[in-house]
């Protein structure tokens, strides 16, 4: 192959051509005969032109930009519409000198180049005919996509280097041009994994793109309920069972089929039932890996690029997760990057805390703060019981404060909408405290209950504002069985108070008959709550502190108060015998307020309500 130089003043290769060279063409044009600029615009037009004649046409026109004007826009766009992506290694590179060379010449083309470069980002259209109606879809077996894409970055690349604002004309496009939804799995898949590729050598770009693939991640997410996706899979396994049983013993297979049929089973597992999950679940996926990947260099964390891009996801975590209610599983971004180094857990931790107790930012914003500290501090593995015994002391030392400021005067009854981030601060610290408390009393019980004792719950809970009241009924349950154990407080007097206050809304079921529904006054959720997609959550599990059902014999253990003066020398089966260390906690997990009117399968790895009976 020739040298660059030696390329670019070679002679143009013999090739049968109509009308001259493409400078005579051109003067002719402008003088008014089209003849053979009609003829030249067939020629690039046939989808059967040779790579030699289109590398000779290539040629003159990288040498003749300067005439392809405004005026001549069309023949652009037919040189734009070129599959040169699918020639020759001569043709890609001689189509990357050419539109270097136009960028370059004229900027006017700036915007139909970057738009036929992103327009490559998702797999090529085919169409597969299906009970005699087309249907578009990607190309997925087209073994030279990895090698296409390369080369479309590679034009971006050459077009940013010759065009420096190139940035801000491309954001425009990448938005317009990301696939619906609704597009198979492989075309979101591959246009989001080039989009990340861009912010590699635009990183002026990264925090936008970033929002971009986020906003559309959140939608999806939104759209797929967790109950939805938990019924789809429960679905699928029931049919999948049934299956199974009807053809069990039809046939003896041979080895080899047996084993083409588990690599089938094992792929058809780790799919989603829900088609909109299923999307959601690979995206996640190419988001982790991105994080990885930007954040380590060689294996190694890299400080400065790991807080360069967590400054970019905290930026995005307040303008898209933050105001959006209930999402189930985009937010855990944040929590994916925190776990790389405690530092940025901490960092994470106060940047929650100071939304939580600035009064100037709106109350919902201030109340789903408070609900990601507590879901954060019971859910994260990697944050040490001492960074949450540091937590606990701001929320509980704001919590007496606001109680200082509120708890006398006209503004001093239970109401969500006057007190709606005091509610869900005194919810983060009891979440916390369920999850967390076996923690905190592990190796030194006396220790451990006078730090418990110091942060004077009986006061939160006995002021007038009533937070077991307004808190999630699973919530409260669990955190004044414990509280009752360790005597720290007893809130049952309270609770049946409030329930005999609590007055029934009820509507007409089927038939006539009386339904209670649940409401949840706080309107508060757990962010945190168990990750169900299937490929990514291999990422989160190993870093995520699960909650397993308790037993008869723990509910029990509940019941019974501790002796006072006993100290750590003492046994105490429920203490010692199954504090739980990072492995996990063991109890059942307080979900969303609806899991109180669900049966326990229903919600993985967050049953239903516990319930702990009053003492008598």
């Amino acid at each position: 192959m020739l040298g660059a130089d030696e390329f670019i003043s070679s002679p143009p290769r013999k090739t049968v051509r109509f009308g001259g060279t493409l400078s005579e063409i051109l003067l002719k044009y402008e003088k008014g005969d089209t003849t053979d600029f009609e003829l030249l615009k067939h020629q690039l037009s046939d989808p059967d032109i040779k790579d030699a004649q289109l590398l000779n046409w290539l040629h003159e026109f990288r040498a003749s930009v300067t005439y392809l004007t405004k005026e001549l826009e069309q023949l652009v766009n037919i040189l734009l519409k070129l599959p040169w992506l699918r020639r020759s290694r001569e043709v890609v590179e001689e189509y990357l000198g050419f539109l270097g060379n136009l960028v370059s010449a004229q900027t006017v083309h700036l915007r139909p180049c970057l738009r036929m470069i992103v327009s490559q980002f998702v797999p090529p259209r085919i169409t597969v005919r299906e009970d005699d109606v087309d249907i578009s879809d990607s190309d997925d077996d087209d073994e030279n996509i990895s090698e296409n894409f390369n080369t479309c970055h590679r034009a971006l690349q050459t077009v940013a280097r010759y065009v420096p604002s190139t940035p801000q004309f491309l954001m425009p496009i990448l938005v317009e041009f990301f696939p619906f939804i609704n597009k198979s799995e492989r075309t979101l898949e591959c246009y989001v994994h080039n989009l990340l590729r861009v912010t590699v050598y635009l990183p002026t770009l990264r925090l936008q793109i970033l929002e971009l693939i986020i906003e559309k991640l959140l939608k999806l997410d939104v759209s797929t309920p967790q109950q939805d996706i938990e019924d789809a899979e429960e679905t699928a396994n029931n049919c999948a069972n049934e299956e199974k049983s009807t053809e069990e013993g039809l046939f003896d297979m041979e080895e080899d089929e047996d084993r083409k049929g588990d690599k089938v089973v094992s792929a058809s597992i780790e799919r989603m039932a829900h088609p909109l999950a299923e999307r959601l679940d690979i995206l996640m996926t190419i988001l982790f890996s991105y994080i990885k990947d930007v954040c380590h260099v060689d294996g190694k964390l890299d400080i400065s690029n790991t807080k360069d891009l967590y400054r970019d996801l905290v930026s995005v975590f307040d303008k898209l997760i933050l105001p959006t209610h209930a999402s189930c599983h985009v937010q855990y971004f944040m929590f994916y990057i925190c776990s790389f180094k405690l530092g940025l857990a901490e960092a994470f931790l106060d940047h929650l805390w100071k939304k939580l107790q600035d009064p100037n930012n709106p109350s919902v914003i201030r109340q789903t703060a408070g609900s990601y500290i507590g879901s954060f501090l019971a859910r994260a593995k990697f944050i040490p019981i001492i960074t949450v015994k540091a937590c606990l002391d701001l929320l509980v030392n704001w919590l007496h404060k606001y109680i200082d400021n509120q708890d006398t005067g006209a503004n001093a009854y239970c109401d969500v909408a006057l007190h709606g981030p005091f509610y869900s601060t005194c919810q983060a610290v009891f979440y916390t405290l369920i999850f967390r408390h076996k923690q905190l009393l592990d190796g030194n019980l006396r220790k451990g209950l006078s730090y418990l004792q110091s942060l004077n719950f009986e006061r939160i809970v006995m002021c007038q504002l009533n937070p077991l009241k307004i808190c999630i009924p699973s919530v409260v349950n669990l955190f004044a069985a414990i509280t009752r154990k360790y005597q720290l407080v007893f809130c049952y007097t309270i609770i049946e108070r409030n329930n005999r206050q609590f007055i029934p809304v009820v509507r007409s079921g089927t038939g006539g008959d009386l339904v209670q529904t649940c409401t949840n006054p706080l309107d508060s959720f757990f962010p945190f709550d168990p990750y169900i997609l299937k490929r990514s959550k291999k990422t989160i599990d190993p870093m995520y502190q699960f909650w397993e059902e308790l037993s008869a014999e723990d509910l029990e253990d509940l019941k019974k108060p501790i002796k006072k003066g006993s100290s750590e020398d003492e046994d105490d089966d429920f203490l010692k015998g199954e504090t739980p260390q990072n492995d996990g906690v063991v109890g059942i997990a307080p979900n969303s307020y609806e899991s109180n009117t669900r049966s326990p399968v229903s919600s993985i790895g967050s049953p239903a309500d516990c319930y702990v009976p009053y003492p008598l």
